[in-house]
């Protein structure tokens, strides 16, 4: 299919989290299969840019720096960029602009653009004042999982249906061979989807008979001083050192298992195909839970804190 006048520049906004903005990747691989001349560009987080540009069917990422903004709401060099942003967006050639957040921040961000906006209509949304930002609202149920809704959305707004295969745009050999090295992915920004130490440094303990290193990695000082934590207990265990989002990509990539919480890292396991076991305690793995062409195998769930035994056996399942 060609991409006509009215599709030939595209506007994505998906700015954060790390899972939203990896949920939304089949969206774009999709968008680029049915409309193969149209121009994609998106709206990001600075801190997830690097790993935007890895899909091959973007041809600009627009940073927007929100998360930043808000620790110096009145610096001077906060408002340049955001009348910087504001001018980017709305001077930009797009013809449509889909906004798969979902948000007022969001919707706030394209109110200025020139083209039109399409996004959730008032039932289909979590912030429903957002809508009046939209020129076309579209009903996608709130039932589904984050991914189908995103392509969903998008498919509506471009004039097409998605196929069921997830496609990410992210083949993992693009990204260097499997090692032999696995990941434990202990943190996540919300204490509330935490699994206890000790219950990691069981199951660390549990793993080294597989003779495969084990690898903690991290995103601030407190996750760190964890890694570090549940490491010491765990013989041959390693915390690295920090990396931007790209190199963590390779990292995850080259895994040959994770297990993990509900994190962003999970998701991009998942979309690379790497054999994943999730841990969730306080979300719904139906909404969000990792989805992939690889293993994965989902242990716990909304309220339920899964045990060590479980994630042994989940691990034992995904590696064959």
């Amino acid at each position: 299919m060609d991409g006509g006048p009215l599709t030939k520049n595209i506007l994505f906004v998906k700015t954060s989290s790390l899972g939203d903005v990896i949920h939304h990747m089949p969206a774009l691989t999709d968008a680029r299969r049915h409309l193969p001349k149209a121009q994609f560009s998106w709206v990001v987080e600075e801190d997830f840019a690097p790993l935007v540009r890895l899909h091959p069917a973007v041809d600009e990422v627009i940073p927007v720096a929100t998360r930043r903004w808000r620790h110096a709401v009145f610096a001077p060099t906060t408002w340049g960029e955001i009348r910087s942003f504001m001018r980017r967006i709305r001077t930009g050639p797009y013809t449509e602009i889909i906004d798969t957040q979902g948000l007022l921040r969001t919707g706030l961000m394209m109110r200025g653009a020139r083209a039109r906006r399409h996004g959730y209509d008032r039932d289909s949304i979590r912030e429903p004042l957002a809508c009046r930002y939209y020129d076309v609202r579209h009903a996608v149920s709130r039932g589904l999982h984050a991914i189908a809704r995103n392509r969903i959305l998008t498919g509506l707004a471009l004039g097409y249906m998605s196929d069921v295969t997830i496609d990410y745009g992210l083949p993992r050999e693009n990204f260097g061979s499997a090692g032999r090295y696995g990941l434990l992915l202990h943190s996540t920004a919300r204490p509330e989807k935490l699994w206890p130490t000790d219950s990691w440094i069981a199951l660390g303990n549990a793993l080294r008979a597989h003779g495969l290193r084990l690898v903690l990695p991290w995103g601030s000082p407190a996750e760190r001083q964890r890694g570090e934590l549940i490491a010491c207990a765990i013989p041959g265990a390693e915390v690295p050192d920090h990396a931007p989002i790209d190199a963590m990509a390779k990292l995850v990539a080259g895994a040959s298992f994770v297990i993990g919480v509900d994190t962003g890292l999970v998701h991009l396991a998942a979309a690379f195909g790497v054999p994943l076991v999730a841990i969730f305690i306080s979300s719904r793995p139906g909404l969000t839970g990792p989805m992939g062409p690889g293993p994965i195998a989902i242990v716990g769930g909304e309220g339920a804190m899964p045990s060590v035994a479980e994630a042994v056996a989940a691990f034992e399942r995904v590696v064959g």
